[in-house]
């Protein structure tokens, strides 16, 4: 089942990680280490199946690898999940154990928060080993990835609606955002203080409660987020959700957010262009919290994390955006594509040297 999954692919290392006495199952998938060690966080989730669990993890470790590449970070894509069962909690000793076998790697992959984990649990896994990154509230970490994430994303923005609308402000736009939780949140500050107007849906009523009270976004009921009058639509939350049942629906000119995998098909991607509809790769525009989690050690695994040389780093985002849209409009191929080309052409360029 495992080579038939990954025949036409790179990866490197797939490990499956298991301990009964800790309740640990695992699999830990290594894509690529040509530009670095394979660096991604570890997911917590109660999969229906083994398969499920496989695909999951090698889709996002492959995504990891096109993300630092196209960042010009010099590190190659990983990504663990842990595998519930439905009633099962997580301990303490779980991510300890796990943390002994992403040890034994010896750091060809480094771990760091995905869905499910939390500082603590990566304050276990750093007693058992040194690699591990961006733990909330430990010195010398960066901290949340949230707010990174999304000034990389407000930069995305600015740069698609300069290309698709020859706009150089936010000023008097309306901007949807579909899903308000942690990087929505720090994404609306940006958006706000440019004159934007914004428009939100969310299923947690906290979150948009906050997003309201906070920054005065007009909400709608999630299933009408999609037919919103607007100028930018922002996918925050789940993925898969730019298909042929949505895509018709949305109005915007320039369609660029943080979700992850939002394409349900390659297809989908190619029918957005030949509606005229810009859209913003999402691994390029997302890419913010992965690059500072990069600057805690940019130059060796005991540097201390620089939050200016960081924020610059991050910022850049925005010229990375703008020359997948130009290739992308030289090429005449939607922009995914392009993104995917960019990525594949550095890591090729290093494998050579």
């Amino acid at each position: 089942m495992v080579f038939e999954s990954i025949r036409n692919e790179s990866f490197e290392q797939i490990i499956y990680c298991h301990d009964p006495r800790v309740g640990l199952r695992g699999i830990i998938s290594v894509h690529s280490t040509v530009l670095g060690p394979g660096v991604g966080g570890c997911r917590v989730w109660a999969y229906a199946s083994e398969s499920d669990a496989l695909t999951d993890v090698l889709r996002l470790s492959k995504g990891m690898t096109y993300k630092a590449s196209l960042a010009n970070l010099n590190w190659g894509g990983g990504k663990a999940i842990i595998w519930l069962n439905e009633k099962q909690k997580k301990t303490p000793e779980m991510f300890q154990r796990f943390g002994e076998l992403v040890d034994r790697l010896g750091g060809s992959y480094v771990t760091a928060k995905d869905v499910g984990t939390n500082a603590e649990d990566l304050k276990n896994v750093k007693s058992k080993t040194e690699h591990v990154l961006g733990i909330d509230g430990e010195p010398g970490s960066s901290g949340d990835p949230s707010p990174a994430t999304a000034f990389g994303v407000y930069h995305g923005i600015r740069s698609a609606v300069q290309f698709a609308l020859g706009s150089s402000t936010l000023s008097g736009l309306r901007i949807a955002i579909q899903g308000l939780g942690s990087v929505s949140y720090y994404l609306c500050e940006y958006l706000k203080n440019e004159g934007a107007q914004l428009i939100g849906c969310d299923i947690d009523a906290a979150a948009v409660t906050r997003a309201t009270q906070k920054y005065g976004v007009s909400i709608v009921p999630p299933e009408v987020i999609y037919d919103q009058e607007c100028d930018v639509f922002v996918p925050g939350a789940m993925g898969a959700i730019l298909n042929s049942k949505t895509i018709p629906r949305i109005k915007a000119k320039v369609i660029a957010g943080h979700a992850n995998n939002q394409l349900a098909t390659p297809e989908d991607g190619e029918e957005l262009r030949r509606r005229g509809v810009l859209y913003a790769p999402d691994y390029a525009i997302n890419a913010g919290g992965l690059i500072n989690i990069y600057y805690e050690r940019p130059d060796g695994i005991h540097a201390q994390y620089n939050k200016e040389k960081a924020y610059a780093h991050v910022a850049r985002i925005g010229q990375t955006m703008t020359e997948i849209f130009k290739r992308s409009q030289t090429e005449r191929l939607p922009t995914h594509l392009v993104a995917d080309r960019m990525a594949e052409e550095r890591i090729e360029n290093a494998r050579k040297k």
